[in-house]
């Protein structure tokens, strides 16, 4: 697991740096969210961002597969996505 946990969290900070924004600088934060959208991906069949809700409703929670379709607008109002992922 641990390696699919580095794995994932290169994948995303080249997705924040492509997008103008970065990883949490906190790694035990970073670690715990991917463990979360893992667990998610077992439980649920994707990597469903771990600080929201699946409804189970498979077109709703199209919205929450990460990176999440608020994840932009969340670090450009609050300066972090709500899963505090991504960061401005």
């Amino acid at each position: 697991m641990e390696s699919k946990v580095k794995e994932l969290a290169k994948g995303f900070g080249g997705y924040a740096e492509e997008h103008g924004f970065r990883l949490n600088p906190d790694a035990k934060i970073v670690e715990g969210t991917i463990k979360g959208l893992l667990e998610n991906e077992k439980k649920h069949g994707q990597r469903y961002c771990p600080c929201r809700r699946v409804t189970r409703n498979r077109e709703e929670d199209k919205k929450i597969i990460c990176p999440c379709i608020f994840h932009k607008k969340e670090i450009e109002t609050q300066g972090h996505c709500l899963c505090q992922l991504f960061f401005k």
